[in-house]
């Protein structure tokens, strides 16, 4: 039997495990960038590790939903399966996890409010938000080509300068400059599953970046963000004046084997592979970055 086909595995599905890569890395590489600037709280690591899980999934179920009833997962999209368009869950049950898992990343959050203070409040409820905004509502953000830029600035900056801050009580530099990194790969997620959907994504009407300019600038858009996520750690090893933040750099010949793939094929298979291979590639890289950053 197919695990997706039980109820179980059909949860599992919407919650899109191999997704959970781009709140892990977030929280991981804004712990090690902010370890040299105080003495780091784990109890508020744990709990920004917590609630950046929960809105990850949160917003996956807001996702298979909107996107079911917006019609942009049809029978003939040719990604992973959407368990409400496949008839898996139901479009009530589904939302009813989506605002519980929610809820549930709200309740980490008062403890971070408790320990780090009210700016968590706005970081916490914007984030939930826009995970519901990016289908769902009247005007959703995905929808606009809005897309990339809430994926790179929520699990870019917000997240990795948001998991600096509870965790010391201050914003270093490093923070700051590893948060283009992280946000950077996780929109590369994204834009493969652009790259992929784009045709049914415009018959839906969901004008993404990829629908707007094309499948060409989709992938020289990939291509970018990976140069952008790259440089940050060369630019850092200059400035720290610390080879040990070029360990990052390990990855390359896998990210350039990846921009490869999107340029050269078509297919559903090959590019569903891409999607896990640059989310795998996003925790590669967050681990090398968080080691050298903890180490330098």
């Amino acid at each position: 039997m197919n695990a997706t086909a039980t109820p179980a595995g059909a949860w599992l599905q919407a919650a899109r495990p191999a997704t959970l890569t781009v709140a892990i890395s977030a929280v991981m590489v804004g712990a090690a960038a902010s370890s040299h600037a105080g003495v780091l709280r784990f109890d508020a690591l744990a709990a920004a590790l917590i609630s950046a899980t929960l809105i990850q999934i949160g917003t996956n179920f807001a996702n298979d939903v909107f996107d079911a009833e917006k019609g942009a997962d049809t029978s003939a999209r040719i990604g992973p399966v959407r368990v409400v368009q496949a008839g898996l869950l139901s479009a009530g049950a589904v939302k009813a996890a989506m605002v519980i898992t929610f809820a549930l990343a709200a309740l980490a959050g008062v403890y971070l409010v408790w320990s780090a203070g009210w700016p968590i409040v706005v970081i916490g409820l914007a984030s939930i938000a826009s995970g519901i905004a990016y289908t769902g509502g009247p005007w959703p953000l995905g929808y606009h080509g809005l897309g990339d830029a809430f994926v790179f600035a929520f699990f870019g900056p917000v997240a990795v300068c948001g998991t600096a801050f509870v965790a010391t009580g201050g914003v270093p530099a490093e923070a700051m400059l590893a948060s283009v990194s992280v946000g950077a790969l996780a929109t590369a997620v994204l834009v493969v599953n652009n790259v992929r959907d784009h045709g049914t994504d415009r018959v839906a009407g969901k004008r993404t970046v990829v629908v707007r300019f094309g499948r060409t600038f989709g992938v020289w858009e990939y291509r970018a963000l990976l140069i952008a996520a790259y440089a940050v750690p060369v630019s850092m090893a200059v400035w720290r004046h610390a080879l040990v933040l070029l360990l990052p750099l390990i990855t390359l010949p896998f990210a350039m084997r990846l921009s490869k793939t999107l340029r050269d094929e078509a297919s559903g298979p090959k590019l569903n592979e891409a999607l896990a291979s640059t989310a795998k590639l996003l925790l590669a890289f967050s681990v090398l970055f968080s080691a050298a950053l903890y180490f330098r």
